[in-house]
C-alpha cells in the first residue's frame, strides 16, 4: 500500500477548481453573478476564442475594498454569509466563496476595482493561485476581471473543451439567460470584437425580448399576468405562429434564477397542445415568484432542477392560465350573439400524464383536495386519469408492406360461375402498376378527400397518397442532384431576414458547407440577423423562414459522428416540406405528371419517413364487402 501524504495546496486548489470551473461559460457565470450581487446596473462581457484565451467582465457595481482584495481569492471567503444560520436567508446568486479561488487556480487573472469612496483603484494579478502584482491604479468605480489562458496549467482539462465556436455559443446562451433574468441591468456581450447583444436595462420585458430574440418574435407575443395562492407569474408567451423543434425557447425564471422543470415544461406544452403541431414547442419568457418554503431547492448555485410542494395545483393553474391567454379574443374571432354573454368555460383534455413525482398519488390527492380546485378542473383531471388508464386501447404502428407477402388461395361460387384466385404476390402487383406499359391502362377515377387519388388498373383499385408520393419524388430528385453535384439555386427578392439564437447560429456555422451544397446562400446581416438570398431551385410554395429554422433545430439532434452523406440526407429531407399537402386540389394532369415521376424511382412505394405511397384493393375484396361473393 502506498504511503498516505497530504496534498499540496496547489493540488487542492486545482481539484476544487474542477468542481466550479468546468468550462469558460462557468467563469462567465460566476463573475457576472458576482457583478449582479455588487448592485451593478451595467455589465459588459467580452470574450475571444470562445473564452478559452480571453474573458473580460466589467461592471459599475460597488467594487472591492483594497484590504479585501487578496481575501477575495481565498477559498470560502464571502460577503454573503457569516454563519450557518445565514444559509436559510441567502438571497444572492453566489455565496460559497469558491468562485474566485477556483478561477485563479486554473488561469491568469487580473482584477481592477474601485469603490465610490476611494480616490484610486487597485490592480491585482494572480496566476495559478500565486499572487503576481498588487498596486494602486487610476480606475472608474466598479470592477473589471480579466481572465486569460484558461486551464493553462491543467492541460488534461483543456483538451476536453470543445471548439472555440461551441464554447462561445455556450457563453452567448448563458448571457442571454442572465440578461433576461435581470431586465433592470444593461448587458453588453462582445465576441471576437463584435457586439452580439446589448440590452437597455430599462426594465421593459418586451424591449428585452426584442434585443435578445429580434423583431419578429417580439411582435408576436402575448402578455401573461397570473396570480394565485401558490405563485404569481408575469411575462410573455409566443403566439402559435412562433414555434421551434426543441425546448430551447421555453425560458422561465423562479425567484430570479433560470431553472429547468419538467413540471413547468409539461404544463406550458399542455396549454399549447391544441394550438401546435406535434413535435413543435412554444416560445415563452416567464417570471415566477414562489414562497421559499414551497420549493425544494438544492443550495448548490449551479443546480437548476427543483421541486414544488403542491405539484398538481401548480401544474393545473399554470396550464389553465396559459390556455386562457391563448384563447383570448385576439386569437379567436368573437361571434356576436343576441343573448347575454356568459363567462367562458374551459373544456380541455389532458392527454399526457402529469409528471412525476406525484403521478402515482394523483387519485388520492384529488379526492382529498377537491376544495382547492376551481370549478371544472376536477372533472378535467379525472378525464386525464381515465386517458392514462392501462386499459386504453393502443394501436400498433403499421408494419411496412412485405414485398413477398402472398395472398390466400381461395375458391368460392357466385351463382353458377366458379371463380378461382391463384397466389399473387404484392411485389408483382406493385411492379405491374408502376411501369410505362401499365400506365397506358390506368383509368384515373379522381381525387378523394382532396388527398388520395383513385386509379383502376386491371382488377384492382390503387389508392395513391399525393403528399407521400410527392415527398418521395422530391427527396429522390434532391439526393440525385447532390450525388451528381448539379444542384441549382433560385435567387429570391426581397431576401429573407432571420433572427437566430446562439444555438441556431452555431448550427448554421457548423453545417454551412452542407447547407450551401443544397443551393442556399446565407450571409450575416449584422448581430443576430441573417439574410437568405437564394434557396434550392426545387423549393417553391413553401414557408422558407420556418423551413430553414426547422432545419437548424433538427441539426441539434445530430451526435456529431454523422458522415457528410448522412448530413446531406438530413438536409435533403427538408425538401419534402415543399411537397403538395393533403387537402389540396390537384388537376388530373398534375396527378398524371406525379405518376410519371414515380415511374423513374427505384423505390417509389414508401416516402422518406417510411409511410406507404400507394395501397391497393382487389376487385375480389371489394365484391366481398358488398356480399356479391359469399
Amino acid at each position: 500500500m502506498s504511503k498516505i501524504a497530504l496534498l499540496t495546496q496547489e493540488t487542492i486548489d486545482k481539484i476544487a477548481a474542477g468542481e466550479v470551473v468546468e468550462r469558460p461559460s462557468s467563469v462567465v457565470k460566476e463573475l457576472v453573478e458576482n457583478a449582479i450581487d455588487a448592485k451593478a446596473t451595467a455589465i459588459t462581457i467580452e470574450i475571444k476564442e470562445g473564452g478559452i484565451s480571453f474573458i473580460r467582465i466589467s461592471d459599475n457595481g460597488c467594487g472591492i475594498e483594497k484590504s479585501e482584495v487578496p481575501l477575495a481569492f481565498l477559498r470560502h471567503s464571502t460577503s454573503k454569509i457569516r454563519s450557518v444560520e445565514d444559509l436559510l436567508s441567502v438571497s444572492s446568486l453566489g455565496f460559497r466563496g469558491e468562485a474566485l479561488s477556483s478561477i485563479a487556480a486554473v488561469s491568469r487573472v487580473e482584477l481592477i476595482t474601485k469603490t465610490p469612496d476611494s480616490l484610486t483603484g487597485v490592480r491585482y494579478q494572480i496566476e495559478g493561485s500565486k499572487e503576481v502584482a498588487f498596486e494602486e491604479i487610476g480606475a472608474p468605480d466598479g470592477t473589471t476581471f480579466l481572465v486569460k489562458d484558461l486551464f493553462y496549467n491543467t492541460p488534461a482539462r483543456k483538451k476536453f473543451l470543445k471548439s472555440a465556436q461551441t464554447e462561445g455559443s455556450y457563453i452567448a446562451d448563458m448571457v442571454e439567460k442572465l440578461a433576461l433574468s435581470h431586465p433592470d441591468i444593461s448587458f453588453k456581450f462582445i465576441q471576437n470584437n463584435q457586439t452580439k447583444l446589448h440590452t437597455s436595462g430599462n426594465g421593459n420585458i418586451k424591449d428585452l425580448i426584442y434585443h435578445v430574440f429580434g423583431r419578429e418574435i417580439s411582435n408576436s407575443v402575448l402578455p401573461v399576468v397570473l396570480e394565485n395562492e401558490l405563485f404569481s407569474v408575469t411575462g410573455y408567451i409566443g403566439k402559435p405562429v412562433i414555434t421551434r423543434g426543441n425546448r430551447n425557447f421555453e425560458i422561465y425564471f423562479i425567484n430570479g434564477r433560470y431553472v429547468k422543470s419538467q413540471l413547468l415544461s409539461k404544463a406550458i406544452e399542455e396549454a399549447y397542445k391544441s394550438f401546435l403541431m406535434q413535435h413543435q414547442y412554444p416560445f415563452c419568457v416567464l417570471y415566477f415568484t414562489f414562497q421559499g418554503e414551497s420549493l425544494d431547492v438544492n443550495v448548490h448555485p449551479t443546480k437548476m432542477e427543483l421541486r414544488f410542494d403542491n405539484n398538481q395545483e401548480v401544474y393545473q393553474y399554470l396550464c389553465d392560465g396559459l390556455y386562457e391567454v391563448l384563447s383570448h379574443k385576439e386569437m379567436i374571432p368573437e361571434v356576436p350573439v343576441a343573448e347575454e354573454k356568459k363567462a367562458p368555460v374551459l373544456v380541455r383534455e389532458y392527454k399526457e400524464s402529469i409528471p412525476e413525482p406525484f403521478e402515482a398519488r394523483r387519485l388520492n390527492q384529488i379526492r382529498s383536495q377537491e376544495a382547492i380546485f376551481p370549478a371544472g378542473q376536477l372533472d378535467r383531471v379525472r378525464e386525464s386519469i381515465k386517458k392514462d388508464s392501462p386499459y386504453e386501447i393502443k394501436y400498433p404502428l403499421q408494419e411496412k408492406m412485405k414485398q413477398t407477402q402472398v395472398a390466400e388461395k381461395s375458391e368460392y361460387h357466385v351463382d353458377s360461375d366458379t371463380v378461382k384466385y391463384e397466389n399473387i404476390t404484392l411485389e408483382s402487383i406493385s411492379s405491374d402498376f408502376l411501369t410505362k406499359d401499365a400506365k397506358k391502362k390506368h383509368r384515373i377515377i379522381g381525387q378523394l378527400f382532396k388527398t388520395y387519388w383513385l386509379v383502376e388498373f386491371e382488377d384492382k383499385l390503387f389508392i395513391v397518397d399525393q403528399h407521400a408520393a410527392h415527398e418521395k419524388v422530391l427527396y429522390e430528385r434532391t439526393m440525385a442532384t447532390l450525388k451528381e453535384k448539379e444542384y441549382t439555386s433560385q435567387t429570391i427578392s426581397p431576401p429573407i431576414i432571420l433572427s437566430l439564437d446562439a444555438n441556431e447560429i452555431l448550427m448554421l456555422e457548423k453545417y454551412k458547407d452542407s447547407i450551401a451544397k443544397m443551393g442556399y446562400e446565407v450571409e450575416s446581416f449584422g448581430g443576430k440577423e441573417y439574410m437568405i438570398s437564394a434557396i434550392p431551385a426545387n423549393l417553391f410554395k413553401v414557408d422558407m423562414k420556418d423551413l430553414f429554422i426547422e432545419m437548424l433545430d433538427d441539426f441539434t439532434n445530430l451526435s456529431g459522428r454523422e458522415t457528410p452523406e448522412l448530413i446531406l440526407e438530413k438536409v435533403a429531407s427538408m425538401s419534402c416540406k415543399a411537397a403538395v399537402k393533403g387537402n389540396q386540389n390537384l388537376s388530373f394532369s398534375e396527378f398524371d405528371a406525379l405518376i410519371e415521376e414515380l415511374l423513374t424511382l427505384d423505390n417509389p412505394y414508401n416516402c422518406p419517413h417510411g409511410r406507404p405511397t400507394i395501397i391497393s384493393m382487389t376487385k375480389y375484396e371489394i365484391e366481398k364487402k358488398f356480399k356479391r361473393i359469399i
